[in-house]
């Protein structure tokens, strides 16, 4: 095996999803590990050291990915793995300073307040965030480093990867 490959955590209950993102990722050079759910993910960080996750947020419940991430977030022995959320919600763009500040605006305008999934990305300097409610309409905060639209694009997964690898 090759130590110098970088390792990706792919993190998807699809397989129809993992697969094509393996085949990807693979053909550049990538190691890929795919993990189906937040426990496998929180198995395979703590094994298999990888250098970037992606995260899907739909899998055994609705907000798993958000809660792996922020897991991840909280935990010291995987704060510093980067890690991209995929996903088919759009992400809304600001040139503001503060994304998080940006998301509670969002949330104070009547077209907006009601979602329960906000994805906030600066398009001057690429800081990014997701403010979502969970079940009891409490919101929750938390900066990643990128967002990868789902259906997957060859050209703009690996555009995001090298970024933050």
């Amino acid at each position: 095996m090759e130590t110098n490959k970088k390792r990706i955590l792919i993190v998807d209950d699809d397989i129809d999803v993992i697969t094509p993102m393996k085949a990807i990722l693979t053909r550049e050079g990538y190691e890929v590990i795919p993990a189906m759910n937040k426990n496998e993910a929180l198995e395979k960080l703590r094994s298999e050291k990888p250098d970037l996750a992606i995260l899907d947020v739909m899998m055994t419940t609705h907000y798993e990915g958000f809660e792996l991430a922020q897991e991840m977030l909280k935990n010291p022995e995987f704060k510093d793995v980067p890690f991209l959320i995929q996903s088919s919600i759009d992400v809304l763009v600001t040139s503001k300073a503060s994304v998080q500040e940006m998301a509670r605006e969002y949330r104070k305008d009547p077209s907006f307040k009601d979602l329960q999934v906000l994805l906030v990305k600066n398009i001057t300097d690429g800081s990014a965030g997701i403010d979502y409610k969970d079940e009891d309409g409490k919101s929750h905060w938390f900066p990643v480093r990128g967002f990868i639209r789902k259906p997957v694009e060859a050209k703009k997964i690996l555009e995001e990867v090298e970024k933050h690898i």
